[in-house]
């Protein structure tokens, strides 16, 4: 059942109920689930089949979904979501050329995401010809728990809401790799926090490292976390360190220097 991520807004006199659970059906869809019926979706989203099935024929009937009668899946419409946001904010117009070069330079898969309820979702991403290729593009979501991104952007909530964040998401072992108990999990944020960047071995596909570092705007503000991947049989996890932070730290400041806010 999918979490509701800003459950005061059903305080509110002027929200929209049948518009959010709209909302919640059309991000329903996903990698794993391409294809849904309506039973799928009421279930996906935690609303009655009754509300599903409004919410499913208005956005067939709008173009954003497609069907065959009996299963649904997303239509090129729901594209200009998407685009109207990366079209629109300054982060990743700003970020698409630098991620570019620093994927060619070092022939490793470069992203920036940010922080979206317990996840981290990808708003823009470069992939060296020669690099790792696991279907992850723009839009796609890494659990923060266990994900080089997420802990560095954990790492950077106020302890105390960082802590209680950690305790209450789902977390699961999705490789024998993973770190996903609580307690280890805060102990790692605690670690970025002094060093300033955060890794991942393993925990989310065996054989692929990822480095990733907070990246911040002239006032200060967190913007998003910058990382960068590598396939295990090419480096150690030292030699990705040694080598590819400093690459990263870089590229950080070069982006940090772009941004003056979202």
């Amino acid at each position: 059942m999918r979490k509701n991520s800003a459950p005061t807004l059903r305080q509110d006199k002027d929200f929209v109920t049948a518009l959010s659970k709209g909302l919640d059906v059309l991000t329903a869809f996903n990698r794993q689930h391409a294809k849904l019926t309506l039973s799928e979706v009421a279930r996906l989203t935690g609303s009655s089949p009754a509300s599903a099935r409004r919410s499913l024929v208005t956005l067939h009937a709008r173009g954003f979904l497609e069907s065959d009668g009996k299963r649904f899946w997303m239509a090129p419409r729901a594209l200009l979501v998407a685009h109207a946001y990366l079209s629109s904010r300054p982060t990743p117009q700003l970020a698409q050329p630098l991620l570019d070069a620093l994927a060619e330079r070092t022939r490793q898969s470069a992203s920036l995401g940010k922080l979206l309820d317990d996840d981290v979702i990808i708003i823009a991403r470069s992939t060296a010809r020669r690099s790792l290729s696991t279907g992850l593009g723009i839009g796609a979501r890494l659990p923060g728990y266990c994900s080089a991104l997420g802990r560095v952007m954990l790492a950077a909530l106020p302890r105390a809401e960082a802590t209680q964040r950690v305790r209450a998401m789902h977390r699961v072992p999705l490789t024998p790799k993973t770190i996903y108990e609580a307690d280890a999990v805060l102990a790692e944020l605690e670690l970025c926090r002094r060093r300033g960047w955060a890794a991942a071995d393993g925990e989310l596909e065996l054989g692929v490292r990822s480095l990733a570092v907070p990246v911040h705007e002239h006032g200060g503000a967190l913007v998003g976390g910058l990382s960068i991947s590598v396939r295990a049989e090419r480096m150690t996890m030292d030699e990705f360190r040694d080598q590819l932070l400093p690459v990263l730290l870089k590229g950080r400041d070069q982006l940090a220097g772009r941004l003056f806010g979202e």
